[in-house]
C-alpha cells in the first residue's frame, strides 16, 4: 500500500493535491504494468447512509449495509471496484488472499491533521452457512471493495471512493465523477424518504410453519441427544411469502432499526436482485486497534408485558439449568477456539441478560488482545459456525441440520461484515433474517415477488417441542411485521 496525505481543511478534497495523487497512481500503474486502486477518504456533513442507499443504489450492484444504532454507527457500501466470488471449503483462505492481493496495489489518500472514522479501503464479505451450497443465490464467499462508501461514527461522517487507475484513464473525468458523487451524497438528506408500505392483503402466506413437522424434528433430535450422538443442535425453520409488487428494502431496514435499536441492522445484495437483510442481536467478532470482542449469546426468554413480569422472565432465564447449559456450550466453544489461535480470551464469570425489544438472551461478552499476527478471517473461520447457530459437536450437527431442514440456509446464521486495510473489522451472524428476491427474472408467472424468512431455536436436553416452536414463531412474527 502507498500513502499520500493532505492537510486541507475544506469539506471537499483539494483539487490540485488530489490530482497529483492520482497522477502518482497512474505512473505506478504504468511502471508496474497493472491497474492501481486509489482509495480517497473525505469527511462530509452528516448524512444517513440509508438515505444514500435509497438514492444511488442500483439492483445490479453489490451492496452492503450495517448499522449499530445503539452505538451511533453505520456503514454503507455500494457498487464494486473489485469483487470476487468463491466456492468451496477453502473460501475463508481464498477471501484472505483476495484482500491481500488487491491491497498491494492500493494507494490511500488521507487527511494529515485529522483521524477520520472509517477512512481507507474496506473489504465487505459475506459467507453462506454451509461451504457447499445447494440452492443459494449467493456464492459460498463474496468479497468486494466498494466504489462508494459512506459511514458515520457518532458525529463524524466519512465518504470513501475506491477508483481504478490505469494508463488509459482520464484523470480529469475521474475527478469530476468523484466530485459529482460527493455532491449527490451530501444532498441525500438525513433520513430516507417515507414510502407507502405494502398492505398485508398484498401478501400471501405460501407455506406457514409446519408446526407438527418441526415438533417432530425436535423430538427426533432429543432422542439423538439422549443417545449421546450430539449435545445440542440448532433447528431453523423458514416461511415463504409473496407480494404482487417488489419488496422495498430501504423501508424494511428503516422499520427494523426503529423496532430493534439494540440489534445490528444489516443488508447484503448480490447485484442480481436478491437482498439478505435482518436485525441480528449477535456479533461474531469486532476488532478495533487489535482488541477483539466477541459474544456468547444463547438461551432465550420472552419479554414481559410489565416490569415485574419482565424481571420474572429474566430471573427464570438466569436460573434455568437448561438455558445455562445451552449458553455454556457456546461460551466453551468460543474460548477454546480462540485459545487454539494463541489468544487469551477473558470474560465475566457469569452471563448477563441482553434485553431486546421482543426477547431476552443470556449473554457473555468475551475479549482478547491480538498479540500475534492473526488475520480477522482466520478468526471468522475458526468460530463459524458457533454452537449458537449450529450445535455441538460442530461437524456432526451440521450433517444433522441438512437432514432435518428442507431448505438451503444460504446466508442465514452465517458471517457477514467488513475488514479494513489496518485489520479492523466487524462481523455479525445473519440471524433474525430474510432473503428478499426482487429479481424480475425469478418472479413467478403471475408476477409475484418472494421473501423467505428464517428463524431458529437451540435444542438441548430438557427442550420442549411446544416451547421451541413458540420461540421460532415469535421471531418470525417480529420479522414479518418489519417487512410489511
Amino acid at each position: 500500500m502507498a500513502y499520500l496525505s493532505s492537510s486541507h481543511t475544506d469539506r471537499l478534497p483539494n483539487h490540485k493535491e488530489l490530482y497529483q495523487f492520482l497522477v502518482a497512481c497512474q505512473q505506478a500503474s504504468v511502471e508496474k504494468g497493472c491497474t492501481q486502486i486509489a482509495s480517497i477518504s473525505v469527511e462530509i456533513p452528516r448524512v444517513d447512509p440509508l438515505a444514500v442507499l435509497q438514492i444511488i443504489a442500483e439492483p445490479q450492484h453489490f451492496q452492503f449495509y450495517l448499522e449499530k444504532r445503539k452505538e451511533n454507527e453505520s456503514i454503507l457500501a455500494i457498487d464494486a471496484t473489485i469483487s470476487a466470488e468463491v466456492e468451496g471449503i477453502n473460501r475463508f483462505q481464498h477471501a484472505k488472499t483476495v484482500i491481500h492481493r488487491y491491497l498491494k496495489d492500493t494507494w490511500i489518500w488521507t487527511e494529515q491533521q485529522k483521524r477520520i472514522s472509517f477512512a481507507g479501503p474496506h473489504f465487505f464479505c459475506f459467507f453462506t452457512f454451509f461451504a457447499l451450497t445447494q440452492e443459494s443465490p449467493f456464492s459460498s464467499a463474496t468479497i468486494f471493495l466498494p466504489r462508494w462508501q459512506v459511514a458515520y461514527r457518532k458525529d463524524s461522517c466519512t465518504f470513501v471512493a475506491n477508483l481504478q487507475v490505469d494508463s488509459g484513464v482520464n484523470l480529469k473525468v475521474l475527478l469530476k465523477e468523484l466530485y459529482n458523487q460527493i455532491a449527490e451524497i451530501t444532498g441525500s438528506g438525513h433520513q430516507p424518504s417515507s414510502l407507502t408500505r405494502l398492505n398485508y392483503s398484498q401478501f400471501i402466506n405460501s407455506n406457514s410453519i409446519k408446526a407438527e413437522s418441526f415438533k417432530s424434528a425436535v423430538v427426533s433430535a432429543l432422542k439423538s441427544i439422549h443417545a449421546n450422538q450430539f449435545s445440542k443442535i440448532v433447528l431453523a425453520n423458514a416461511i415463504d411469502i409473496v407480494s404482487h409488487q417488489p419488496f422495498n428494502v430501504v423501508n424494511s431496514l428503516d422499520n427494523l432499526r426503529q423496532r430493534y435499536p439494540d440489534c445490528y441492522i444489516f443488508s447484503a445484495s448480490n447485484g442480481k436482485g436478491q437482498n439478505f437483510l435482518g436485525a441480528s442481536p449477535e456479533r461474531l467478532i469486532s476488532i478495533r486497534e487489535r482488541l477483539l470482542i466477541t459474544d456468547a449469546l444463547a438461551g432465550s426468554a420472552p419479554r414481559g408485558r410489565t416490569a415485574a413480569e419482565d424481571a420474572d422472565f429474566g430471573d427464570r432465564l438466569l436460573g434455568s439449568e437448561k438455558e445455562q447449559r445451552e449458553h455454556q456450550f457456546v461460551l466453551d466453544f468460543i474460548t477454546q477456539r480462540l485459545s487454539e489461535l494463541g489468544l487469551i480470551p477473558q470474560c465475566l464469570p457469569a452471563p448477563q441478560l441482553l434485553k431486546l425489544s421482543n426477547i431476552q438472551h443470556l449473554w457473555t461478552p468475551i475479549q482478547a488482545q491480538l498479540l500475534t499476527n492473526v488475520h480477522p478471517l482466520d478468526i471468522v473461520a475458526q468460530l463459524h459456525p458457533t454452537p449458537a447457530v449450529a450445535g455441538v459437536p460442530t461437524q456432526i450437527v451440521q450433517e444433522q441440520i441438512r437432514r432435518y431442514e428442507t431448505f438451503d440456509r444460504s446466508l442465514y446464521a452465517a458471517p457477514l461484515g467488513w475488514i479494513d486495510y489496518q485489520g479492523n473489522c466487524e462481523f455479525i451472524v445473519g440471524i433474525r433474517s430474510a432473503l428478499i428476491d426482487n429479481n424480475p427474472l425469478s418472479a413467478t408467472q403471475d408476477n409475484t415477488y418472494r421473501a423467505r424468512l428464517y428463524a431458529g431455536a437451540g435444542i438441548v436436553a430438557g427442550s420442549e417441542p411446544d416451547k421451541e416452536l413458540a420461540e421460532i414463531q415469535l421471531k418470525l412474527q417480529a420479522l414479518l411485521k418489519a417487512l410489511l
